[in-house]
């Protein structure tokens, strides 16, 4: 089946979808979707028994999480741009359910959380996470970089809702322990995922909003690009894209590290500051920076950060992102001492973090096309899986071998300011 056809039987002419249900189905898949990031609460009670997970046994799993998103995503883009999102989305909800369902029932070993968090939970995000992002930005062509913050901001807010279940709202972790929290949670994102995918969903063939024409291409833009975009193979052959890749790896490497150890560094952070808090004090002030501050900020950033591109063009959204990223992460070592700087700091890390999920996806269609943006982000995401691996598991390594994480967060900062400088050398298509 072409790819005109599968739209066409999806969405009738005579019969379009609302578009804002569209926005709420993105919502409601990328909640789940966003349990990843909520990896940090999980990580004190693995260090301790019947687990007696290291640090880096720890990262290792959410960082083969995070590779495995990003592989899948490149196939899950090639599968739904064939067969339609609605299936795609469909089969990652019920791939992402079974992953922690099976680790609630058999994860009590490093390597079974491996394979079932790890690689087959993993997997489930990546099958559904670049449906809503293609088919959102399909129906909202005019507002690109708002609407891709807007359809992937339930993926930062959703580590705020299942960090709260697991601790001080739902005591689920205290009541049920780590592997009965995985069993609900899998259940509850298969049913969701699934409603969600009803409406994944791309408008006709030839649909745009009323009133609206695509840009013209800015001078100095590659004029090979056109109204139909680059399909993976030529888009693999522009400059452009490697800029981008190496960009995403440096922005992705810092925002993961700090998801996975904000809550291990805040505590011994907090507890060797001159106020010399007790362990359960800190436990719960580092787990508010990562579940109140850092999630909200995450998830608002995709929204704001979104919009400010659309007006200010990407190339500046981008650089001013990276650069202030890069800033905060060189100080966030002495600000984690303190209550209300470490709030602060996650308050600006997440914000920032955020910011990538809406920037790159709308960088990606600005440079290559919007038309094959589902095939292409597969792509660029790869930089993710990339940082997913390097950042978590080096602050794990540096931290158990060398009892520090100064140098991690110096590390991420410079690449940062390194990731700015790359963006001033982008061109865009006119906004």
């Amino acid at each position: 089946m072409s790819r005109t056809t599968a739209e066409a039987m999806e969405v009738p002419l005579t019969k379009p979808v609302n578009r804002s249900l569209v926005v709420i189905a993105a919502l409601l898949i990328q909640l789940c979707l966003g349990a990843i990031y909520s990896w940090s609460v999980f990580t004190p009670p693995l260090k301790e028994a019947p687990f007696l997970f290291s640090n880096t046994q720890t990262q290792a799993i959410f960082s083969i999480s995070l590779l495995t998103f990003a592989i899948v995503m490149v196939l899950a883009g090639r599968w739904q741009a064939k067969s339609g999102p609605r299936i795609v989305s469909l089969l990652g909800g019920i791939v992402l359910g079974a992953g922690y369902i099976l680790a609630g029932l058999f994860g009590h070993t490093f390597v079974s959380q491996i394979l079932f968090i790890g690689l087959i939970g993993g997997a489930g995000i990546g099958l559904a996470y670049v449906c809503p992002i293609s088919v959102g930005m399909k129906w909202f062509p005019d507002k690109k970089g708002l609407i891709t913050g807007v359809a992937v901001a339930g993926f930062g807010f959703g580590a705020l809702i299942w960090v709260k279940l697991a601790g001080s709202w739902g005591g689920l972790l205290e009541s049920m322990g780590v592997l009965k929290v995985f069993l609900l949670y899998g259940i509850i994102f298969a049913a969701a995922v699934t409603v969600g995918s009803i409406w994944m969903v791309n408008p006709p063939a030839g649909w745009k909003p009323a009133g609206w024409e695509p840009p013209a291409p800015a001078e100095g833009a590659d004029s090979k690009v056109g109204l139909e975009g680059l399909l993976p193979g030529a888009m693999l052959r522009q400059k452009g894209f490697y800029s981008l890749w190496v960009m995403f790896i440096f922005s992705s490497m810092a925002g993961l590290m700090i998801i996975g150890n904000i809550k291990l560094f805040g505590i011994e952070a907090l507890r060797t500051s001159a106020a010399a808090m007790s362990e359960e004090q800190a436990s719960i002030i580092a787990g508010t920076a990562m579940a109140v501050f850092y999630s909200i900020a995450n998830g608002l950033g995709r929204i704001i950060w979104g919009g400010i591109s659309d007006r200010t063009g990407r190339k500046a959204a981008l650089a001013l992102m990276l650069g202030l990223q890069g800033i905060v992460m060189l100080v966030f070592f002495w600000m984690g001492s303190s209550e209300y700087l470490l709030y602060l700091g996650a308050t600006l890390i997440g914000f920032n973090f955020g910011g990538n999920f809406a920037l790159f996806p709308a960088a990606t269609a600005d440079l290559f096309g919007a038309k094959n943006v589902g095939l292409n982000y597969g792509y660029v995401f790869t930089a993710y899986g990339v940082g997913g691996i390097v950042g978590p598991i080096m602050a794990g390594i540096i931290r158990d071998v060398f009892q520090n994480w100064q140098a991690t967060f110096t590390i991420c900062g410079v690449a940062l300011l390194v990731a700015t400088g790359i963006a001033l050398t982008l061109r865009f298509r006119k906004n």
